[in-house]
């Protein structure tokens, strides 16, 4: 079993998701934006697996900072190059286990992926 955790140490949800494997034991391989950067062939496939709409945090301050043409504009290509620029504009965290991609962090979520009894 592969588990690869994509986000930014900072993040409170996050620091959620960190505990919560942590406390079930589950090992995973954590992968800082900041720290490590952000590949292009993987942006591309987020982007084509869970479509732009739901990588991209909407809520956040980095889309809030963004003009609105940019917003508009926003498509597969152009995300995929705002992730590349500011990687603090991806959901986080972004979890990959056993090649199945999941967007944020929800403790009942994570328990059924890694089948767990909570």
């Amino acid at each position: 079993m592969s588990t690869t955790i994509y986000g930014i140490k900072n993040c409170d949800t996050m620091k959620k998701a960190f505990k919560w494997l942590d406390n079930q034991a589950i090992e995973y391989t954590f992968h800082d934006y900041k720290k490590a950067g952000l590949d292009e062939v993987l942006a591309k496939k987020w982007v084509e697996d869970l479509g732009w709409e739901n990588v991209i945090n909407k809520r956040g301050t980095t889309w809030r900072k963004l003009d609105d043409a940019t917003k508009e504009a926003m498509n597969n290509i152009n995300a995929v190059k705002q992730m590349l620029e500011n990687p603090s504009i991806i959901k986080r965290p972004l979890l990959e286990h056993n090649n199945e991609k999941t967007l944020g962090f929800k403790e009942t979520e994570y328990s059924q992926i890694f089948n767990q009894n909570l």
